[in-house]
């Protein structure tokens, strides 16, 4: 019965950082996260700007739901989410780098930049609705292209520090 727990706990790595399906986690969040700009996939974009009519008529629909439903949220319950995410970000920190749990440096090291990315959306949501359309196409290439930034610029963070963790924690 020994063997089988050690078996499994040897196929199922717990350690973050050297665990596939972190890294296949982080991949996905910022492909996802680059793709879908302001709940819009950015094939719709680029479709709507190269055949106008019906396609950018529901590209601007799309928009407009997505704008107003973002805007709602943050303008009802704004202060609750940035005070939520603030105190997740500070517990997953201390956690993380003070009494170095692997698991919370990991999701740290998600949850910082995607929360950045969501201050980013709010941003463009604002100008968009201000705006009232104009410059859309523009401003969902400039949401992306930053939103790919912060993407490599995580991405570099967490291989970095993850390849340091499993270096030096790997030697153990």
């Amino acid at each position: 019965m020994q063997d089988w727990y050690q078996t499994a706990f040897e196929v199922i790595d717990l350690r973050s950082f050297s665990n596939l399906w972190y890294w296949i986690v982080l991949a996905v969040v910022w492909s996802s996260s680059s793709h879908w700009v302001l709940g819009v996939p950015y094939d719709m974009v680029s479709r709507a700007r190269r055949l106008g009519g019906q396609a950018e008529e529901d590209l601007h629909d799309l928009v407009r739901i997505n704008v107003n439903r973002i805007l709602y949220i943050i303008d009802t319950a704004g202060y609750l989410l940035v005070g939520f995410a603030f105190f997740l970000l500070t517990t997953l920190a201390l956690l993380g780098f003070v009494y170095w749990v692997e698991f919370a440096q990991a999701v740290f090291l998600l949850a910082l930049p995607m929360s950045g990315v969501f201050a980013l959306s709010v941003r463009t949501a604002r100008r968009i609705r201000a705006a009232d359309g104009e410059g859309l196409y523009h401003m969902l290439q400039v949401h992306r292209f930053i939103t790919q930034v912060i993407g490599m610029g995580a991405i570099f963070v967490t291989a970095f520090w993850g390849m340091w963790q499993n270096l030096t924690l790997g030697v153990l």
